[in-house]
């Protein structure tokens, strides 16, 4: 351990190493003392105490309506405590390092925001031949995005979204507002400044539970939505796809009730969204994994959008963008040896389906699904497609679970809690491989302290990995040197947190 002696005279940040020691210095311009010596010490967590003493060296004001002064950022190793006790920690601790995150953020100007703005202009014309990457990064989130951070830093790249599925959530055990402080911790850690944008991806209507009960499902997807509001994520995907049905007379009778449902979601974002604040709205048509979207379809779905958003009062503003189905399966198809198929992407189908939106319904373009592990050269073809958005998860998943320095022991943990606790999801004749390879994402309920623990050098290396990773998915969407296009579109209004309870308390104690 470091003597607080030694740490006295001059102020460094570090990551701890699998012993708790302290290892690749770098200057700091200004941190605490106390904060150092915690982690030199390698204290697993991070208590509530801790986390309003933190608050207060940065200057926290008193009161139910506590803020931190306008331009404060936490320093490196305060930010790493707040994003691991924010991931980790017991909930009243946990709540709180969200709530620092989140509102140290605000004050240093990552403020979450809307693409709303960034697409009418592209539906309008204004810019064109850039495909905007939605990462979905998990269970070790606040990491994968530094990476993130790190390799858009490096090109300029400002069009980017993190985005978080329901089931993401779930079987991340990762609540919207923890990804959200993830994502915005990772930010203030690399240095960025400017709008952040975080999206729920895949607000998906069960069809089967809405067959059974719609009114039941409708209040499911409502709550999933308020506290996905809740949490800052100001774009949201709605998907009533799953109930269209294929064997009614005309397509615009299969696609009435997914645009009636898609309304009623839409104008339901409408009630919810803060004030100054318009959430962008996608819609989807088909699900990923069957047929490719025709035009037909697509008109057929807004011959009944539009006017279902009238229900109920004047016109909600509706969608900026529409998910297509294109040939592409969410993570790839896999064969029985665990290898993937080649996949056939519907690049002419992108073209008409984004045109069509554009020219005739002022929408800034169609979304892309399941492209994270397509050929590098395939995703060097979406820009030109007009695919305004194009969805990116389990490759960068695969890079985590599978990199060689990974310990071995740590990946047969993933594969035996993948047969402990997700047996039961194997399709008919799925093979070992094909069981794994689909599910392994589950595990990281049970992995995600396993990876936050793993040795500095390995998560160094790692991130590394995915660094380059993402820079060349970057380039191939041709996102770099965004800042100035972003900032002209885009508003970012600072909407505050709430206190969580237990902050409250002791704060309003402490004053």
């Amino acid at each position: 351990m470091v003597c607080p002696a030694q740490l006295a005279g001059r102020l460094y940040t570090s990551s701890l190493d699998s012993r708790g020691s302290l290892s690749n210095w770098r200057v700091c311009d200004s941190i605490d003392v106390r904060h150092l010596i915690r982690e030199a010490g390698a204290m697993e967590r991070t208590t509530l105490n801790e986390v309003i003493a933190d608050l207060r060296s940065l200057g926290l004001s008193s009161g139910t309506d506590a803020r931190l002064p306008k331009g404060t950022r936490p320093p490196a190793g305060m930010l790493d405590c707040w994003a691991r006790t924010a991931a980790l920690a017991e909930p009243d601790a946990r709540q709180a390092a969200i709530w620092a995150i989140r509102e140290a953020a605000h004050a240093a100007g990552v403020v979450p925001a809307s693409v709303q703005g960034l697409y009418a202009a592209r539906g309008a014309g204004a810019w064109s031949d850039r495909t905007v990457p939605a990462l979905n990064l998990r269970g070790w989130s606040y990491q994968t995005c530094r990476a993130a951070f790190r390799a858009a830093g490096k090109i300029g790249a400002h069009l980017i979204i993190f985005e978080q599925a329901v089931g993401e959530a779930i079987y991340a055990a990762q609540a919207p507002s923890e990804y959200t402080a993830a994502v915005l911790a990772a930010a203030m850690r690399e240095g960025y400044t400017g709008p952040v944008f975080l999206q729920a991806d895949h607000d998906q209507v069960n069809a089967k539970s809405y067959l059974k009960d719609p009114k039941a499902e409708i209040q499911r997807l409502t709550d999933v939505i308020q506290t996905q509001i809740a949490a800052n994520f100001f774009n949201i995907d709605i998907d009533a796809s799953t109930v269209v049905d294929l064997s009614l007379p005309t397509v615009v009778d299969q696609q009435r009730l997914n645009a009636e449902l898609t309304a009623r979601f839409t104008r339901l974002v409408r009630e919810l969204e803060p004030p100054g604040v318009t959430i962008s709205v996608g819609a989807e048509i088909g699900e990923v994994g069957h047929h490719n979207t025709t035009p037909e379809e697509l008109r057929a779905f807004m011959a009944t959008y539009p006017q279902a958003l009238t229900v109920g009062g004047p016109a909600a503003v509706g969608a900026s963008k529409v998910s297509v189905n294109s040939g592409t399966y969410h993570g790839g198809k896999v064969l029985r040896d665990g290898s993937l198929a080649p996949i056939d992407v519907g690049f002419d189908t992108l073209r008409t389906l984004s045109r069509v939106c554009r020219d005739e319904y002022g929408l800034a373009g169609v979304v892309q699904h399941g492209a994270s592990t397509l050929p590098k050269e395939q995703l060097s073809k979406f820009p030109e497609t007009g695919t305004v958005e194009i969805h990116l998860a389990l490759g960068f998943n695969n890079l985590i679970f599978d990199h060689p320095r990974l310990p071995q022991t740590v990946k047969d943990e993933i594969t035996a809690y993948v047969f402990a606790h997700h047996a039961s999801e194997r399709a008919p004749g799925e093979t070992d491989a094909q069981l794994i390879y689909n599910t392994r994402k589950k595990a990281w309920a049970g992995m995600k302290e396993r990876f936050w623990n793993l040795p500095a050098d390995i998560q160094q290396d790692i991130m590394a990995s995915l660094e380059e990773m993402f820079r060349d998915m970057f380039m191939r969407m041709n996102v770099g040197d965004t800042a100035a296009l972003v900032a002209r579109h885009t508003v970012a209004k600072v909407v505050p947190v709430p206190l969580p309870a237990a902050l409250a308390r002791m704060l309003t104690r402490a004053a």
